[in-house]
């Protein structure tokens, strides 16, 4: 597996991974009206700009393509975070976990913020962040329950503070 900051070509393969995420990965937490709602097309809307090139973001790939990104922006605010279903739990979204967090160290952010879905919320808490709030979010007639988290970096030790 390999790291690498995103490029714009890497567009159509993040809609792909983005889409499988949404309709595989997350169909235990929220029903096939909702996953249409949120994720509705594997290919990327052209009519819309491409977000993640004004953020910091990181995509995992193995010999077989993209399986993974994660962005954040610059006030601290992890906006997307999605790996494909079958790499789910091997550590694809850790290592790119981890160039965030080393980034928004980097960067001088002292705090960041996530809206969560069910899915995202478990590894999120794994990480150390917090539920802020319960927060359902409704888009296009239907309501997500998500979750306000955050994470202090002020409070966590960095990997040299954290010993072996």
């Amino acid at each position: 597996m390999q790291i690498r900051a995103y490029r714009p070509e890497d567009r159509s393969a993040k809609a792909s991974v983005f889409y499988r995420a949404v309709h595989e990965g997350a169909a235990p937490f929220y029903d096939a009206a909702q996953r249409a709602v949120w994720a509705p097309s594997p290919e990327p809307d052209w009519a819309l700009p491409d977000r993640q090139l004004d953020q910091w973001c990181w995509v995992a790939e193995d010999h077989s393509g993209m399986t993974g990104f994660m962005s954040l922006d610059r006030e601290g605010y992890l906006d997307m975070a999605f790996v494909l279903p079958e790499v789910m739990g091997k550590g694809v979204a850790r290592a790119l976990y981890g160039a965030l967090l080393a980034e928004a160290r980097a960067s001088g952010l002292t705090r960041l913020t996530v809206r969560a879905s069910h899915l995202a919320r478990r590894f999120f808490e794994r990480q150390g962040w917090q539920v802020d709030s319960f927060d359902p979010y409704p888009v296009d007639g239907q309501v997500f329950d998500t979750f306000l988290m955050s994470l202090d970096l002020g409070a966590m030790p960095t990997d040299a503070e954290a010993g072996p």
